[in-house]
């Protein structure tokens, strides 16, 4: 099942770089409905599952709450540190020849997407239906991936080739992150804080980098109603599985 969604990731990039090069003009309604997918994935599945996998507490807090910021806090120095925030394009004004500066940010995407690679196989060994659930998150923002590494590779100055190679690039990182969960098992007693610390890294996926693309695109009461659905999508998701 983790090969299958595996190769799910790998079309969903292409598919949103597709995206990025023939309909653009809708993309805000698909990222809409993935970050309310993460939302969904985050409250319904992740925290809960976390909480009930351990009562750990660090200096008085639940352990998974402390991990939870931690992954939130550790995406966004990450992103921070590369200094491109990847959602706004009027933000990259007067840059548009420094193909470098395009190529480090989709270095950074590619290595995002592996990271959902290995957070998909790991989610697997906490059960099917927690791996389920993170998969149709990372399978959605995979897809916004796609679109983020053509549009930004070619907005710096980078031709169509390298772009198109550097789209093809992002597409495998999530099989080869997959692919190292075969070597790497999580401790059961840990699985918890593994756990907080994907929500707070989802969160900052679908508050920091989605919802903000969507709006700055096409603002409309439209994207809202597709958040609302990814959010309801994922409480019948998991409200079934249990």
């Amino acid at each position: 099942m983790v090969v299958a969604f595996a190769l799910a990731t790998f079309v969903s990039t292409l598919c949103g770089g597709w995206v990025a090069v023939h309909a653009s003009d809708r993309l805000h309604l698909v990222l809409g409905f993935a970050a309310g997918v993460l939302l969904g994935v985050v409250a319904f599945d992740l925290l809960p599952e976390a909480f009930a996998l351990t009562d750990t507490t660090l200096g008085g807090v639940p352990a998974p709450m402390v991990t939870f910021a931690a992954g939130f806090l550790g995406l966004h120095i990450l992103e921070r540190a590369v200094a491109v925030h990847r959602g706004h394009e009027d933000e990259y004004g007067g840059h548009h020849h420094h193909p470098t500066v395009g190529l480090l940010a989709a270095g950074s995407l590619i290595a995002h997407s592996m990271m959902d690679g290995l957070g998909l196989g790991l989610a697997f060994q906490a059960g099917s239906g927690i791996g389920v659930a993170v998969a149709i998150a990372v399978v959605s923002h995979d897809f916004a991936d796609g679109f983020n590494t053509y549009t930004i590779t070619s907005l710096y100055g980078n031709d169509r080739r390298r772009a198109t190679l550097l789209l093809f690039l992002d597409a495998v990182a999530p099989l080869a992150g997959a692919a190292l969960t075969l070597v790497i098992t999580i401790p059961e007693h840990a699985l918890g804080w593994y756990l907080g610390f994907f929500a707070g890294f989802l969160l900052y996926l679908a508050t920091g980098d989605i919802l903000p693309e969507a709006h700055a695109r096409h603002p409309s009461r439209l994207t809202v109603a597709c958040t609302v659905a990814g959010v309801a999508f994922i409480w019948l998701v998991v409200g079934l599985a249990g």
